[in-house]
């Protein structure tokens, strides 16, 4: 099941699983067990993940592109949500062997803690810092930032291909990189139009939305 694993990949196997370790360590199991949405909510997500990461094209052997939707699930579950239910995707896609265990800490860094972890810091910055409006909101917290976290991902993981000497830089941007532009807009749809129908119809499914703040302004 695993080749050898090099430095970089120990490390990120050691520094994904602290991350991990860190960021649900306070979620509380007992709330999690007895709260029956919280839980659909959980491993609903994960499963719409595995799904999508399911469908991938790529020509070079890791250098595959597939949609993440990681900022909605961010704006859904919350930084600490967001990471438990994406890894268990991450784990999933593992298990069914679409993605390598050598490389499950550079996948869980790369693909999972940046864009989530960005993902959550946009939407503070907005939050704090940009008017508590609705399509701030939608604009600012999901559109935006669901086509900036896909462009950091691939960027960042042909950085490592690079690094490891797996893949040619030349081979990396006209094979992986190219694709980026293409993958921008579609990306950020998926996340703004997700938000957009789940804080119209199902807004209480939504930890970062508040309806107090976004549309209960007074005239």
């Amino acid at each position: 099941m695993f080749e050898t694993i090099t430095l970089l990949q120990g490390l990120s196997w050691f520094f994904y699983l602290a991350v991990l370790f860190v960021a649900v360590r306070t979620i509380p199991v007992q709330i999690l067990i007895e709260n029956r949405k919280l839980q659909h909510l959980l491993f609903g997500s994960a499963a719409c993940l595995f799904v999508l990461w399911l469908f991938r094209a790529g020509i070079y052997t890791g250098l595959n592109v597939h949609f993440l939707w990681l900022t909605a699930l961010t704006l859904v579950m919350g930084f600490r949500g967001a990471m438990l239910s994406a890894s268990l995707a991450l784990l999933g896609v593992t298990l069914v062997g679409k993605e390598s265990w050598n490389l499950f800490g550079i996948n869980g860094l790369l693909g999972i803690f940046l864009p989530i972890g960005l993902s959550y810091c946009c939407y503070n910055l907005a939050f704090h810092k940009l008017p508590r409006h609705f399509f701030i909101y939608i604009f600012v917290c999901a559109f935006l930032p669901g086509a900036l976290m896909i462009a950091l991902k691939m960027f960042a993981l042909g950085g490592y291909y690079w690094l490891e000497g797996i893949h040619d830089w030349t081979i990396i941007q006209e094979n992986y990189l190219i694709l980026i532009p293409l993958l921008l807009f579609p990306e950020a749809m998926l996340n703004g139009m997700t938000m957009t129908l789940l804080v119209m119809y199902k807004p209480s499914w939504v930890y970062t939305f508040y309806d107090k703040f976004y549309l209960d302004k007074n005239p």
